[in-house]
């Protein structure tokens, strides 16, 4: 009981040490992940749909 006591009482010290982000820095980095997600699946979408054409038209 004592491990488990003390594995907490360590997760609770190292949370203390942790550099959360400001909102303005959150919300930033939100948006940038969020808009390269879509800008690669559009991308990507494009991209598998001009090689289908293209193999398409080979193969026909």
């Amino acid at each position: 009981m004592k491990r488990i006591k003390n594995f907490f009482s360590d997760i609770l010290r190292e949370m203390r040490k942790v550099s959360w982000p400001k909102r303005g820095e959150l919300t930033r980095s939100t948006v940038t992940v969020i808009s390269t997600v879509v800008f690669f699946g559009l991308f990507f979408t494009v991209l598998d749909l001009g090689i289908s054409k293209l193999i398409r038209l080979i193969l026909e």
